[in-house]
């Protein structure tokens, strides 16, 4: 978070406090954090895309490789 983001925050849950809180800040206190939360998610993301995915097996998959290693189904 920037410092001006957490500077809104504290502005904010002052005005909570105090019960003079809008359905306005609340809002834009909404706004504010969802982009940041967006902006996270595409950061992440694109380090995800640089990794491989590791390939999930299918039931029968796993099914088969207990059959295989002599476990009785």
């Amino acid at each position: 978070m920037t410092p001006e983001l957490l500077s809104k925050i504290a502005g904010w849950r002052a005005k909570e406090a105090a019960g003079t809180l809008t359905i306005d800040d609340m809002k834009l206190a909404i706004a504010a954090m969802r982009e940041g939360r967006l902006n996270a998610a595409a950061a992440s993301d694109g380090a995800k895309r640089k990794k491989a995915r590791a390939v999930i097996k299918s039931a029968d998959q796993l099914l088969d490789e207990l059959s295989s290693m002599g476990g009785k189904l």
